[in-house]
């Protein structure tokens, strides 16, 4: 078989190939696709990266969004409780503010007190000092009366007597009117029994004895009674006022019963009967028919 002249043989295509494109061009082909699917393998690396970092940028903003949502709702209650605090404050001022001036009319008013108390116990401290001095005056009059007292006392002793009765028996001291005898009675020697009898039928009890007057001489002061005692009657006549009238009670003869008239009257006398401490009261018997004189 024969071959075409025109028709190249497969040497000499090579040697076309091989004379037409550098052998340098190829490989910097390769190495740009070489680069370039790098690229593309950094971009996609890059971009899903991104992609991610966006999806979690995304996620995060959401979280974010929510948590200002929430932070904005509290923020708004915070808001809402401090102007309900403001309110509060503001009405706790006021009341403070009164306070502070209820406070204050209260020191007021505790200052005028604590002034008028302070007068009040000047002047009763004032009024006290007086009283003080005018009881210290008193004490001292009353020292006084005291001491005159005691010396009308001592001049009243003095000035009672002491005689002798109608038995002759030496008396104690005589009363010769009522002062006398309440100083006698003040004494407490013995006992006193102050008496007005009255001419009657019968006879009238003093002290533990009957006594009945007999008859009464005005004009002289002499008398004449009875006495009833110890079942016994003892007439004592025409006696005299100022006269110890003496007398025994009972089996003790040691001191007398007395008795002195102060005054002689119309059908009555006035006196008192004393008797001992020690002396009982003797039971009065009724008049008897004959009645003894002493």
């Amino acid at each position: 078989m024969s071959i075409s002249p025109n028709v190249p043989s497969s040497q000499d295509s090579y040697h076309y190939e091989s004379s037409g494109t550098p052998r340098w061009i190829s490989v910097l082909f390769a190495l740009l696709f070489v680069a370039l699917a790098a690229v593309g393998v950094f971009a996609y690396t890059q971009t899903s990266k991104l992609t991610k970092d966006l999806t979690d940028a995304q996620k995060t903003n959401a979280t974010l969004t929510t948590q200002l949502e929430q932070a904005n709702t509290r923020l708004a209650e915070l808001k809402s409780i401090v102007e309900v605090t403001q309110q509060k404050v503001g009405m706790t001022a006021s009341e403070v503010a009164q306070a502070k001036s209820r406070a204050e009319s209260i020191r007021k008013e505790q200052i005028a007190a604590d002034q008028k108390l302070t007068s009040q116990l000047s002047a009763v401290q004032t009024e006290s000092n007086e009283k003080i001095g005018a009881v210290a005056t008193e004490v001292g009059g009353a020292k006084k009366d005291i001491a005159d007292t005691r010396s009308d006392l001592e001049a009243t002793k003095a000035k009672l007597e002491s005689t002798k009765g109608d038995m002759g028996v030496m008396s104690g001291l005589i009363a010769r009117n009522h002062d006398d005898l309440e100083d006698l009675k003040r004494r407490g020697d013995r006992n006193y029994y102050e008496f007005t009898v009255k001419k009657a039928k019968n006879a009238q009890r003093v002290g533990p004895i009957q006594m009945n007057l007999n008859k009464t001489d005005q004009k002289k002061s002499k008398y004449t009674i009875t006495v009833v005692a110890d079942d016994r009657q003892i007439e004592k006549k025409d006696k005299t006022s100022g006269e110890p009238v003496q007398f025994y009670v009972g089996s003790s003869r040691s001191m007398p019963y007395e008795i002195v008239v102060f005054n002689v009257g119309k059908d009555q006398i006035t006196g008192y009967l004393s008797t001992p401490k020690d002396a009982g009261a003797a039971p009065a018997a009724a008049p008897a028919a004959a009645p003894a004189k002493q």
